[in-house]
């Protein structure tokens, strides 16, 4: 890995493949849908839609043909705590993506009729959202998890918030946001640094982006959130055949030295077929097809959580079972054999991941972005293996016993039945 700080405070990070013919670029932009407030909630994943319908140089048919011509693939994605654009191309086409998507950053215009023209778009996204209940679990628990907080609110944004948001608004939220300090360029491929940094510096330069002076880049930086959802219940109602549920207890922030032993903690109890929760619930019972468990990370705020879906007279059977096995792990402990087999589980699943230039230009973007610094693969796989069960055990039986939040989705009009489990 290779890394440029410019005089702006931007950031410049790649990691040489020479043995593809591909190269993936992304922008790493350090803003979020936690930078919102209320009334500009889901802004930042509304930029993100703009920024593609056109800047001073292109429309948005020129942005998008411009990487399909060359067999190339482009997108965006916004998360809590960063928006990333990105796009993949052959090695030799490189400086067009790494110039389209600068343009994007540096000259979009977010004309008005482009911002009411996509409105709609964002409130079908919020519309197909809530058709579908494997991934609205997701927002309902995070909102009772957190609250009415910027950790809670969806990086959607809601009807009423993306009705009443204007040009003004959005462009003002796209001026400010969008800094040098605050972005990190992510290349990975068949590259070479200094072309990269050429071609980049060139490519951000336009429209006197670049022309700040700031020796310092940014880096998030928050006090421990607020968790508003201990022992609290979270309903939507929906006619649906199965029930959908997530079971959470506190986890650990981003740069906490335990994460690594959360890691393989929650691929025992969640991680496959073979761990703790899947061979209980599905296998032993056959009350559920899909089981699964994930750990999310934040500066400041952290959750583990366990999701199933089953039919809904068995929802509070199946709570009962994620309960039961995760107290037990709390008390007991893992056996040396899961946590063995969790290890390799999470070290294979790092390894297989990084196979494409795409995933590895995520890797090192991200880490950049949020850390400030790239942990080699190596050193990664050495934090995994340096876990003992010792510590895999501490933190069970720091953060499972912890008061526990659901969010359930399905036939349901009352959360009392399902408030007594976690009394």
């Amino acid at each position: 890995m290779s890394k440029t700080l410019l005089p702006s405070g931007l950031r410049i990070v790649t990691e040489e493949v020479s043995t593809v013919r591909s190269a993936a670029v992304g922008v790493w932009v350090n803003v979020g849908s936690r930078d919102e407030s209320p009334s500009v909630a889901g802004a930042s994943h509304f930029l993100e839609h703009l920024l593609f319908k056109g800047t001073k140089r292109r429309n948005a048919m020129e942005i998008s043909s411009s990487i399909e011509a060359v067999g190339g693939e482009m997108n965006a994605f916004t998360s809590q705590e960063y928006t990333c654009f990105y796009a993949r191309v052959i090695d030799t086409d490189l400086a067009l993506a790494i110039d389209v998507i600068s343009d994007l950053i540096t000259s979009s215009v977010v004309k008005p009729e482009d911002v009411d023209s996509e409105r709609s778009v964002v409130l079908e996204e919020i519309a197909m959202r809530d058709d579908d209940p494997s991934d609205l679990i997701h927002d309902l628990f995070l909102e009772t998890y957190y609250g009415d907080s910027n950790l809670g609110r969806s990086i959607l944004g809601t009807v009423d918030s993306i009705k009443g948001m204007s040009r003004t608004s959005v462009f003002n939220y796209y001026k400010k946001k969008y800094q040098p300090a605050d972005i990190v360029v992510a290349v990975a491929g068949n590259v070479k640094h200094k072309k990269v940094e050429a071609l980049v510096e060139k490519a951000l330069a336009k429209d006197g982006f670049l022309d700040v002076d700031n020796s310092e880049f940014n880096l998030r930086s928050a006090p421990k959130a607020k968790i508003v959802g201990r022992h609290k219940v979270g309903i939507i109602e929906r006619k649906t055949e199965q029930a959908h549920l997530l079971y959470g207890v506190e986890g650990v922030a981003r740069n906490d030295d335990r994460r690594f032993a959360l890691s393989i903690l929650s691929s025992a109890l969640g991680g496959g077929m073979s761990s703790r929760l899947f061979q209980e619930i599905r296998e032993k019972r056959g009350l559920a097809y899909s089981v699964y468990s994930y750990a999310q990370q934040f500066s400041g705020a952290g959750s583990l959580a366990f999701y199933a879906g089953c039919q809904p007279s068995k929802a509070e059977e199946v709570i009962r079972i994620i309960q039961a096995v995760t107290h037990d792990v709390a008390e007991n402990g893992l056996t040396d054999e899961e946590i063995t087999r969790a290890k390799g589980a999470v070290s294979g699943s790092l390894v297989l991941s990084q196979e494409d230039t795409g995933s590895r230009m995520s890797r090192i973007g991200k880490s950049e972005l949020v850390y400030g610094e790239i942990m080699s693969f190596d050193e990664i796989l050495a934090k995994i293996a340096a876990v003992t069960p010792e510590e895999v055990r501490a933190i069970a039986h720091a953060l499972l016993p912890k008061p526990s939040t659901i969010a359930i989705v399905g036939p349901f009009k009352s959360t009392t039945k399902f408030e007594k489990v976690i009394a």
